[in-house]
């Protein structure tokens, strides 16, 4: 059987945390229409059976992915965005394969050079996947494959994450170029993600998806406590989003705390479908300058510097 890592790298807004989700099933990374969404390094595995007859003459797998969710490749602002950009980069010397994920409704630009010309100075194989293909037409899309051609991919494959069009294509190309071996998890295994995770993840999702301009840029959710679920099943969670500056405070907050109950009950429906259990969810927001420039809270939202690495 095959297995291995296979790292989604791109730009930011590529689809890359879209593409995660569609590939394991399940929702891991959160997905909205801003750029920089994922911040994290994200791990979700997937194991896919052997075909229907080999099952009892050999494994019952025909290979285990372990698929590695990176943030988009852009010119850092901050020390956030430095360690950002740091744990796409070093992924890429990390996994067996690595999938160079481009948005195809754009026309190729400086920030696609970039990343072509990092990838390739990595000697990971690569395989190029045109994300986006709902979006462009045929003629366009041919274009995009004939400019990449002499790229050194060891395959392309044009995709749509978001409708799921060719994804079946792009698992059996990664899996043939991952190499022999035993399964890397138990079959059981999905991410290796803490819940606590998941819930900052699902709250700031609502924040970039009701906010606009730089605010959604300048906050972050800190998981200030987590209550497994009691005797009638309710999961208590208390969250802090955190802000920039004092003037942004009332625009999350809404006229009568408008806002931030919005953000706070649709983010809710996401926690109880996540967790398959009700749940009570408490939201504060607190002004912390500067908490994108500051080593501490970027160690706290799980962003370790290169030098700590």
């Amino acid at each position: 059987m095959k297995s291995g890592f296979v790292a989604l790298v791109g730009r930011p807004n590529a689809g890359k945390s879209t593409l995660l989700n569609r590939l394991v099933g399940q929702k891991l990374a959160i997905v909205s229409e801003k750029p920089q969404t994922t911040r994290n390094r994200i791990v979700g595995v997937r194991n896919y059976p052997a075909p229907t007859g080999h099952q009892a003459n050999g494994p019952t797998l025909q290979g285990q992915v372990v698929y590695v969710d990176t943030p988009g490749v852009h010119k850092p602002l901050h020390r956030l965005n430095v360690r950002m950009v740091d744990s796409a980069l070093e992924t890429l010397a990390e996994v067996d394969l690595v999938a160079v994920v481009v948005d195809a409704s754009e026309p190729t630009g400086g920030g696609d050079r970039f990343l072509l010309d990092v990838v390739k100075r990595s000697k990971t194989p690569r395989i190029l996947v045109l994300n986006k293909v709902d979006a462009v037409d045929k003629r366009q899309l041919l274009t995009r494959l004939l400019d990449h051609e002499k790229e050194g991919f060891e395959e392309m494959v044009p995709v749509s994450a978001l409708t799921g069009d060719n994804v079946d294509r792009l698992e059996a190309v990664l899996l043939k170029h991952l190499p022999d071996g035993d399964p890397l998890y138990p079959e059981d295994y999905l991410t290796d993600q803490p819940e606590r995770f998941f819930v900052a993840e699902l709250v700031r999702e609502q924040v970039l998806r009701q906010t606009r301009d730089e605010l959604p840029f300048s906050t972050a959710v800190v998981v200030d406590k987590f209550e497994e679920p009691d005797p009638k099943g309710l999961m208590k969670l208390y969250c802090t989003i955190l802000v920039e500056r004092e003037t942004q405070k009332p625009i999350l907050v809404g006229k009568a705390g408008s806002r931030i109950r919005a953000i706070g009950t649709a983010a809710r429906k996401e926690l109880e479908a996540f967790f398959d259990s009700k749940v009570f969810l408490d939201l504060h927001v607190k002004v912390k300058e500067g908490w994108r420039e500051d080593d501490r809270m970027l160690d706290t939202l799980g962003l370790p510097s290169r030098k700590r690495r």
